[in-house]
């Protein structure tokens, strides 16, 4: 009998051979192939073309990512060092050898840093909308640097980075089964929820973000209805959060965009969970194109609408949902992704905005990890954050 996809790790690392590897999202849910990943191209294109996707996932990937190309980068630089250096040491005496032990270590570093930023830098354009991308490589950079500070080598500087990774990836498990424990406390046994795109397991390491409550109700008889919208143009939706909701044994019906209003008009939605991109400080959010939309019908047939929100999704350096960057997407993914022959007409115009901005005032609360934002956000907000400091800014 062939595995549940909730039984494959969305993010791993395999240290045997130097490589992340992911499910290719892609393919889903025809058939579930796993990748491994070893370059920066790799990496960069998995990120981009959505093979690995969900602001947690992509952390995640791009934690383990820039250790695995940060190890190749150190191999390349002492293999170098140790063939050019062997006739020199053989050479000279004690003392002049200790100077150039702490001169080739300290150009060792400065090598090794200068390719570690071009990677950072490189690996961070693939995706400008979801934070944790560049939340997670800013941590991986704090170790290189906190590291250099201590005198650590490059060995023990790898060391540091694959412990960091793994932490990141550790701490997400963690902070989704948080969020799902405060959602949980917002719905009761029996609610229709309606969830938008997929801020499901597939979008982090384990339960989700705005699926998190689900799946623990799930594991203590609390027998949801589930609606999700099929997510257009990439559906992930249909693609992806039916496919594991309906893995999981969940009671899911997956509708189209456009029949949102339908459901919570006929009064069986009592609550709606959507996972997210990126937080500002005012508690705009920006997630999947949709969202809004959603976020608007939910007002006025009065179903509350929560954000599931890891503080690591939280920038307070950004003020407003207006600041937000928007990632805009090819046309093709509305023209001909999905259909054997082209849709639209050739030299028609296209307009495919991956996220949108949902403004404050139409959430209801935003659910973290450390507990339940409500209004005023920019208060709220700023003091779960500062229970930890880990918010991503």
């Amino acid at each position: 009998m062939d595995k549940s996809i909730l039984e494959y790790e969305t993010v791993d690392l395999d240290e045997s051979d130097g490589s992340v590897v992911i499910i290719d999202q892609t393919k889903l849910p025809a058939r579930t192939e796993i990748i491994k990943l070893r370059t920066a191209q790799e990496i960069w294109d998995a990120i981009y073309l959505l093979k690995v996707r969900g602001a947690p996932a992509i952390g995640v990937t791009a934690a383990f990512g820039i250790y695995v190309l940060a190890a190749q980068t150190a191999d390349e630089i002492l293999h170098s060092e140790n063939e050019t250096c062997k006739d020199w040491q053989r050479e000279h005496s004690a003392k002049e050898k200790e100077g150039k032990e702490r001169e080739d270590s300290s150009r060792s570093f400065d090598l090794f840093y200068k390719k570690f930023r071009e990677q950072k830098d490189y690996l961070n354009s693939a995706r400008p909308t979801a934070v944790n991308l560049s939340w997670a490589l800013n941590r991986m950079d704090e170790v290189c640097r906190q590291a250099h500070k201590e005198g650590k080598s490059l060995g023990e500087m790898i060391e540091l980075l694959g412990r960091e990774a793994k932490e990141i990836k550790q701490e997400d498990i963690r902070v989704c089964r948080a969020i799902g424990e405060y959602g949980l406390s917002l719905v009761k046994p029996g609610d229709g929820i309606l969830t938008h795109c997929n801020a499901g397991q597939l979008a982090t390491c384990k339960y989700g973000t705005a699926t998190a409550p689900i799946y623990l109700g799930q594991e203590r008889g609390y027998n949801f209805r589930v609606f999700a919208d099929e997510t257009r143009p990439l559906l992930q939706g249909a693609r992806l959060t039916a496919y594991e909701l309906h893995s999981a044994g969940v009671d899911v019906t997956l509708i189209c965009d456009n029949m949102s209003s339908m459901v919570m008009r006929n009064g069986w939605v009592q609550a709606v969970f959507v996972g997210c991109d990126r937080v500002a400080a005012n508690g705009d959010t920006a997630n999947k194109i949709g969202t809004s939309m959603v976020a608007a019908v939910a007002k006025r047939y009065h179903v509350p609408f929560y954000v599931c929100a890891p503080t690591s999704t939280i920038d307070l350096a950004t003020p407003t949902g207006a600041e937000i960057n928007i990632e805009q997407r090819p046309a093709e993914e509305v023209t001909k992704m999905w259909y054997k022959e082209r849709m639209a007409p050739e030299g028609v115009k296209v307009y495919n905005p991956a996220f949108d901005v949902t403004d404050n005032e139409l959430i209801t609360a935003i659910v973290t990890e450390n507990g339940i934002a409500r209004e005023p956000f920019d208060e709220s907000l700023l003091a779960l954050c500062g229970k930890n400091n880990k918010c991503g800014y």
